[in-house]
């Protein structure tokens, strides 16, 4: 147990786990992430360094995944930033238009920083959802494999 905790509390301060969850956050619906902070019984009070603002931004792509990269298109984004009375400032983006969301990621990623609540809060709440998130990608990837249609030429004999 005590190696775990030492884990987690390692992985709150890193860049690579704060991409980790902030993704996570992304990808949960701000209704979830409202039932989530009300069952950790946190009422954290912040203010607002970016209040929720709608904007977009470009999205680029790789031709085949691997090649040149191209400008796809545009998408809507919604972000937040908020700085809660530890003094930890958290950022939220969100793909859509819907600004409860991104508040409420960027609450979770300033209450993530904190060695008080980020290891508690990742284990109650960052994991648990980033396994139903990746159950769900499974779950779609086995759905369109069976789809999956291959095709090949066959030779005529004709040269």
């Amino acid at each position: 147990m005590q190696q775990t905790i030492s884990i987690i509390d390692s992985m709150c301060h890193g860049t690579k786990s704060r991409k980790f969850w902030m993704g996570t956050l992304a990808r949960t619906n701000a209704k979830q992430l409202r039932q989530a902070l009300a069952n950790l019984d946190l009422a954290p009070e912040y203010d607002y360094l970016r209040s929720p603002e709608i904007g977009m931004t470009m999205v680029r792509g790789r031709a085949g995944g691997k090649g040149q990269q191209f400008n796809l298109g545009e998408m809507t984004v919604t972000r937040c930033s908020v700085k809660i009375q530890e003094g930890f400032v958290g950022h939220g983006y969100v793909a859509g238009r819907d600004k409860i969301h991104a508040e409420l990621a960027a609450v979770f990623d300033a209450l993530l920083q904190s060695p008080k609540h980020g290891p508690m809060i990742f284990e109650s709440v960052i994991d648990p959802l980033s396994r139903e998130q990746k159950e769900k990608r499974r779950e779609q990837a086995t759905k369109t494999a069976a789809t999956k249609v291959n095709f090949f030429t066959m030779v005529r004999g004709e040269d």
